[in-house]
């Protein structure tokens, strides 16, 4: 018995120890991790100054930056998510904003700001460059933007709301922690207390991914949740939304450009409105940029304005960037100074010759000038707006490659966009095609009063047909007008027939190794874009140009202006 008892006492040793590494393992398995959570990793904060962000539920891959306790978005964040308003004048180093009725400027690097011949200051610089990079104060930006932003620093992030929709929040029952991800073992984030708040971000069996009133987002068990409820935050209340008011009128325009060329052609008018119906405003070719500075040359008349204001018209004289040689856009546009030049020449024309309206007729503006230009015409419209004067812009139809243009700011702050709706297949095409097939026309116009008021679109048709030649890999062509193309097709004995792709009538025929093909502009293909136009409802239509037209379109077009 007594040799039984040391291998007993063993057995029982051998026991315990193994009850307590059983119940370590079971300890190991069923317990919570107390490890915390690198929080500079979790945020992917790289130095001192450097500030996540949180827009809404989400951290974004852009940050901002603090100094000086106050809180920096870089200049392409802040036209990404807040407002693309702001302009960066870098050749006279300015923050520009721009108002309905005044422009805003900040020199950068100063805590001044004049307004309307006013000047102000911030307690903070309110633009700075690091390095090439510009970044502008987030309560700056507030100034002009519907957002909030709160700012902690136990570590750097920042909660940013720019919408305030309805969301599900919880209470926390019982002290307990955030997690990094759902399970006991994740590292721990942050502490929450009984009674705080978080908003519900995603429900899953037993944990729910949650947002803390502190912006950190991670994991608590779902015991530890209580009273769930919907709620919608209060948003912003100390923003004003800005009110652009337009010149635009209460009947649809029927508007023709009037290529003047000289002085002399100033004596066309009459001749040239032989005929017409129901044109109600007329576009002479006055204007063009002749210098970088923002000079022009000028072919107006007062002679003409009053005889066309006695024909019952309204005139908005056209400005273009491409007549003279030797002008470089972005070299006029990208300065307030040459902006300015500009914009008080053009208003000093409207008003010395007495003119309705301004149309812009800027094209092939480059990528880099797209930014500029469009501040020009935010710049203009305030102009324009103090004088009562009617303020409307050429496009291109819309194809992605010319969204720079801005369309949907146009729409905002100017009176009337126009779509040149034509030069779908133009002299430098590489195929022979349609000038203005219907699809072409109407994607333009779909595509435009997706951005743009339609009360505030034009779509501008084309009073010329291109005769192609395509011999071999060679394809040219010539515009010619619509009786010229009428012609055309007697002479060469063409036969046309309805190409329904197309709307339009269309014809061909082969000359030794020339092949030649017409796609008509005539009654039947404008009456046919007239009614899509009507189909959306827009503000009316142009056509280019006077004298390219046959006397029969004008009753089509009197028709179109007579529908409601």
């Amino acid at each position: 018995m007594k040799k039984l008892i040391p291998v007993l006492i063993a057995i029982v040793l051998i026991i315990v120890v193994a009850g307590i590494g059983f119940g370590a393992r079971l300890a190991e398995k069923y317990s919570y991790s107390k490890e915390r959570a690198d929080l500079a990793e979790y945020f992917g904060i790289t130095g001192s100054d450097d500030v996540p962000v949180i827009l809404q539920d989400e951290r974004i891959e852009e940050h901002a930056r603090l100094w000086d306790g106050v809180c920096y978005f870089d200049f392409a964040t802040v036209h990404k998510y807040f407002n693309d308003r702001f302009y960066e004048d870098k050749r006279e180093n300015l923050l520009i904003y721009t108002l309905p009725d005044a422009i805003v400027t900040v020199p950068i690097g100063s805590q001044t700001v004049s307004a309307g011949g006013s000047e102000g200051s911030r307690d903070y610089v309110i633009a700075r460059y690091e390095g090439d990079m510009l970044y502008v104060a987030a309560d700056f930006v507030k100034e002009y933007t519907n957002f909030s932003y709160a700012l902690y620093t136990e570590p750097n992030h920042m909660q940013v709301y720019t919408e305030w929709n309805e969301r599900q929040t919880a209470t926390i029952a019982e002290d307990t922690q955030v997690r990094y991800q759902g399970g006991i073992k994740s590292d721990i984030l942050t502490d929450v207390s009984a009674g705080d708040r978080v908003i519900i971000l995603e429900e899953m069996e037993t944990w729910t991914k949650v947002k803390t009133e502190d912006a950190f987002i991670g994991y608590v068990e779902n015991k530890r949740l209580s009273e769930k409820t919907t709620e919608t935050p209060e948003p912003v209340t100390d923003y004003t939304e800005p009110v652009y008011t337009s010149n635009t009128r209460d009947h649809k325009i029927n508007l023709a450009w009037h290529a003047v060329g000289g002085m002399g052609g100033n004596d066309t008018l009459v001749e040239m409105m032989s005929g017409v119906k129901s044109v109600n405003v007329i576009s002479p070719t006055w204007f063009a940029l002749s210098d970088n500075d923002g000079n022009f040359t000028n072919l107006a008349s007062t002679d003409y304005v009053n005889l066309a204001h006695d024909m019952g018209l309204e005139v908005w004289g056209l400005v273009d960037n491409f007549t003279n040689e030797g002008v470089d856009t972005y070299e006029v546009l990208a300065g307030l100074s040459t902006r300015t030049h500009l914009i008080d020449g053009l208003i000093e024309a409207a008003l010395t010759y007495g003119l309705d309206g301004i149309n812009i007729d800027f094209e092939e503006v480059s990528l880099d000038a797209g930014q500029p230009f469009i501040e020009f015409i935010r710049e203009l419209s305030i102009a324009c707006r103090q004088n009562g004067i009617v303020l409307s812009i050429d496009n291109y139809v819309p194809m992605g490659y010319n969204d720079h243009y801005n369309r949907k700011e146009q729409g905002i702050v100017a009176d009337y966009v126009i779509i040149m709706g034509y030069d779908e297949h133009h002299k430098s095409s590489d195929t022979a095609g349609s000038v203005a097939s219907i699809d072409f026309v109407e994607n333009g116009i779909a595509n435009t009063v997706a951005e743009v008021p339609a009360n505030k679109v034009i779509n501008a048709i084309p009073f010329y047909t291109r005769i192609w030649e395509t011999r071999g890999t060679t394809v040219e062509s010539q515009a010619v007008g619509m009786e010229m193309a009428q012609q055309y097709i007697k002479d060469h004995n063409i036969t046309t027939a309805w190409d329904e792709k197309t709307c339009q009538n269309y014809g061909e025929y082969q000359s030794g190794d020339s092949h030649y093909q017409v796609w008509l502009e005539d009654e039947d293909s404008i009456r046919v874009k007239l009614n899509i136009m009507n189909k959306y409802g827009i503000g009316g239509v142009a056509a280019w140009k006077l004298g390219f037209e046959v006397d029969s379109i004008w009753d089509v077009i009197e028709e179109y202006m007579n529908q409601s």
